[in-house]
């Protein structure tokens, strides 16, 4: 898989404007924002995970050598990637056999369907399952079946990038001896908050799609998502309004697991990505309705009258979308006041439509239908 990007050129069209993008890579994110950038859309960047490069595997094997020679009771491993990725390592320090007799020996407990699978294929077999996949259902789980107590218990943690240290401090209350294993990490946003900030706006819809370069890139997502109490919202979000795209099928999958059907390109580089993006917002979610006041088109979240930019504010955005979209016809006053926060009464919807005119070149272009509701003059 190629994730160099396209050649710049000196002009490109902005024919994302309008758009809102995610990114979620780390590697060269700057050539994939910087092009989605020029082509108008505005990016919102949020660093899902970052592997560690070779050289920086040291503390794996040290806490691996460390694990051996303590044989935990317990282990709780909370991701498939984390999982495979620290066999991997082990195994190529020559530690395999030995970690895998250890894992043998201690009760696996699994957060998901998906770890489950990673430790199966490993030869290994699990005693307990979280199928909410939160960390939080599998401490209760190990707490329950050890009626409450770990006292002088050796339990290892499989660490991911989104660490719950409530979870680690209900362990070592309950007199755990707690170790902890960290196969991969993740960047550090800036802000400290940034994936947060990315999934919140997945789940407001106020993407248009979101780009994955990585298959651990969405593992971070969901996992973020899980331990938020947002993976559902997340999830329902990119069924709908908010499309995904991977740069490849192996990308892609983890996607596919969960039920959607992200945007591949058939040559899996970052230019065919941005190609796809670009194409499938166009030709999707750009639409023309010729009215009394001139064309207008909804682009993402841009709006054009008669050629006239209208800049609209997230609520009249929403009334001129569901009014723009019956194409002329009405729509009752009961449908658009349920587009207001917990479905405003009959006169908060009224301030509405007036601020909605207000905004627009022609505030004739939203006609009121007495006792039924409003419609775009076509």
């Amino acid at each position: 898989m190629d994730l160099t990007p396209p050649e710049p050129s000196a002009s490109v069209e902005p024919s994302l404007k309008g758009f809102a993008v995610g990114v979620t890579s780390h590697r060269r994110s700057e050539d994939l924002i910087q092009a989605l950038e020029r082509r108008g859309a505005r990016v919102l960047h949020a660093p899902a995970l970052a592997i560690a490069p070779a050289d920086q595997d040291g503390d794996l094997i040290r806490d691996s050598l460390g694990i051996i020679e303590a044989r935990p009771d317990f282990c709780i491993v909370t991701t498939a990637y984390g999982m495979r990725r620290w066999l991997e390592v082990a195994d190529t320090a020559g530690l395999g056999e030995d970690l895998q007799e250890v894992l043998s020996a201690s009760s696996l407990y699994v957060r998901g369907p998906k770890a489950r699978g990673a430790v199966r294929a490993a030869g290994l077999a699990d005693v307990g399952i979280a199928h909410d996949e939160t960390t939080a259902t599998l401490v209760d789980l190990l707490l329950h079946d050890c009626g409450g107590r770990l006292d002088g218990r050796r339990v290892v943690m499989q660490l991911h990038g989104y660490t719950d240290t409530t979870q680690l401090a209900r362990l070592r209350a309950a007199g755990a001896e707690l170790l902890t294993v960290a196969p991969y990490r993740w960047v550090a946003p800036d802000s400290g908050d940034r994936l947060e900030i990315l999934i919140e706006a997945i789940c407001d819809g106020t993407l248009d799609v979101v780009t994955f370069t990585s298959a651990p890139a969405v593992d971070a997502l969901f996992s973020t998502a899980h331990e938020l109490g947002r993976y559902d919202a997340l999830r329902t979000a990119f069924r709908g309004p908010v499309a995904t795209a991977a740069v490849g099928p192996v990308t892609a999958a983890p996607l596919e697991d969960a039920g959607l059907s992200p945007w591949v390109p058939e040559r899996y580089r970052m230019g065919a990505l941005i190609k796809l993006v670009t194409d499938n917002l166009v030709q999707r979610q750009v639409k023309t309705l010729l009215t009394g006041c001139g064309p207008v088109e909804l682009r993402g979240r841009s709006v054009s009258v008669a050629g006239e930019d209208v800049t609209l504010a997230p609520t009249a955005l929403l009334l001129f979308r569901a009014l723009f979209e019956a194409g002329g016809a009405v729509v009752s006053r009961t449908t658009l006041a349920q587009l207001l926060v917990q479905g405003a009464p009959g006169h908060a919807l009224d301030m509405a439509v007036n601020r909605l005119r207000n905004a627009l070149p022609d505030p004739s272009l939203v006609q009121t239908v007495v006792k039924r509701g409003y419609r775009l003059r076509v």
